[in-house]
């Protein structure tokens, strides 16, 4: 399907002797790409930070499937959700200043901030924001900002109309809304766009040459790139019938203080060295310590699952702080977050009493990152545990088997013999709502298709699957499966509104509502 071109463009300076004992670097190498090839992942890249030693900074296989260009450790990837440090940071430097507090509450800086009680509103704090705690069950809302026209005010004011799922306080909801509004306090403070204030005050003091916040800085990654944009890019992939296939990038500009950064594992292990060295790079304070230790501590409690009880044992204790993951993994901190975007999935982790750090970054949608985090946790601590990546992989084997089944079981009970109740052009019209917007339902060449609005890139036909529902499928967006769209038909006989569900794990379309607007 394509050729690897594999580079071992590393840097190992030294083989690192903990007090557990040797690692051979060399042989955990070839174990990370054996893992590459063994989950089809076209690219990758791995840093590996001990103290001020960099045990191993190392590209695999290629930027684009199909093409020879290497991955080296100067590939820019998205980084995703390992932004919400780089937010978190940036906030802790404010605080350090006395220009904000934990506890200031958030209108104090964005007065048009509201949530769906105005009880809510009043009491939500910037601790709040950043730890996951607002009541909005996990990735609620994020339809708003994925490729719409709405800025990051926009969407901000849209929150009021997103449903709680539990108490304020009272839970854990992964919320890429609250760490937007988060990062937007820093222009009220400062007077400097969030994108501005992370290049002058992280970025450029760190030497991060190479770390952005938009694609616009990425050559054909974005229709509006910057001339000089970098070259050394890579792309992000999806499976698709059976094939791993190249995607275009999706912009974060909206969400940028969410997931918005893009970097290389060149940068990201200077990112890495100051976190080890407690906010001190080069003799810089980038982060002042006193702030790192509020930003490492928990401030929200997780349950541990099933499967994590299973695969490891010794995870005694799950947690969040300000935009970091953490938990207890053989007697140790393990400060950790995951990363995600539409092609591409990141992990980097941090053991500050080891001054052990290291960051996963893979070109397409897979489990790797998180999986070998395990793996080489065990390694450095000189534990045996499972072989996560087979382990995991195997699982998602045999899920995917499970939902083909599914799939193959609804096709065969659905009633291929129905018609719609209507002719086509009665299921026609815009259909709104407050938290979203409008979309339009209308009929070419004979056939219905539905566009949202915000996005012009959610686009699709509607074929006729049974009675009044129709399937759909956004083929912008590949890693989306097909859903469906279903027209309710009121007492008159006349199509009022429809519900849309494409299930996947990231984005809710059940949280959309359409209802015919007024004529």
């Amino acid at each position: 399907m394509y050729r690897f071109a594999i580079t071992f463009i590393s840097l190992f300076l030294i083989v690192f002797n903990t007090v557990y004992g040797q690692v051979d670097i060399k042989k955990l190498s070839k174990y990370i790409d054996s893992c590459r090839v063994e989950w089809n992942i076209p690219g990758m890249a791995v840093t590996i930070v001990q103290g001020d030693d960099i045990l191993l900074m190392q590209g695999f296989g290629v930027r684009e499937a199909g093409k020879a260009d290497p991955v080296t450790p100067q590939t820019m990837f998205g980084i995703a959700s390992l932004t919400k440090a780089f937010t978190s940071a940036a906030l802790g430097q404010l605080k350090d200043k006395g220009l904000i507090s934990w506890d200031d509450k958030v209108t104090k800086y964005i007065p048009y901030f509201k949530m769906y009680d105005p009880w809510v509103t009043d009491n939500m704090t910037i601790t709040d924001l950043l730890c996951h705690r607002s009541g909005l069950t996990t990735f609620s809302g994020d339809l708003l900002w994925h490729s719409t026209k709405y800025s990051r005010e926009d969407i901000i004011r849209r929150v009021q109309f997103l449903k709680p799922t539990f108490g304020f306080r009272d839970g854990y909801g992964y919320s890429n809304l609250m760490f937007l509004t988060a990062g937007e306090i820093i222009p009220v403070v400062t007077g400097k766009s969030y994108d501005d204030y992370l290049k002058e005050n992280i970025f450029t003091p760190l030497g991060m040459k190479n770390t952005n916040t938009s694609i616009r800085y990425m050559k054909g990654a974005s229709p509006k790139s910057l001339k000089d944009s970098y070259e050394n890019i890579a792309i992000p992939h999806v499976e698709k019938d059976g094939k791993t296939v190249p995607i275009h990038f999706v912009s974060w500009d909206n969400i940028a203080p969410a997931g918005g950064i893009n970097s290389t594992s060149e940068d990201m292990a200077i990112w890495l060295k100051m976190l080890i060295n407690k906010g001190v790079y080069d003799g810089k304070t980038i982060i002042p310590e006193k702030s790192l230790n509020e930003i490492w501590s928990s401030h929200n409690i997780l349950p541990i699952g099933n499967f994590d009880r299973y695969m490891f044992p010794s995870m005694h204790f799950h947690s969040y702080g300000f935009g970091w993951d953490m938990f207890v993994f053989h007697g140790r901190k393990i400060m950790n977050h995951s990363g995600g975007l539409d092609g591409m999935v990141l992990h980097l982790c941090v053991v500050p009493e080891e001054k052990l750090g290291f960051v996963i970054l893979t070109n397409s949608s897979n489990y790797l990152p998180y999986a070998l985090t395990y793996k080489l946790l065990d390694e450095f601590f000189k534990t045996k545990g499972a072989d996560y990546p087979g382990v995991l992989l195997s699982y998602i084997k045999k899920d995917r088997e499970s939902q083909k089944a599914e799939d193959i079981k609804e096709e065969n009970e659905r009633n291929k013999n129905s018609k719609p109740s209507l002719s086509l052009d009665k299921y026609c019209g815009e259909f709104c709502g407050d938290l979203y917007g409008c979309a339009k339902i209308t009929v070419e060449n004979n056939e219905l298709v539905l566009q949202f609005e915000p996005a012009p890139l959610f686009r699709s036909p509607l074929k006729h699957w049974q009675y009044n529902t129709f399937s759909c499928e956004f083929e912008a967006f590949p890693s989306l499966p097909k859903g469906k769209v279903n027209f309710i038909i009121d007492q008159k006989g006349e199509v009022n509104e429809f519900t849309i569900d494409v299930p996947n794990p990231d984005f809710d379309f059940t949280e959309l509502e359409f209802k015919r607007s007024a004529e």
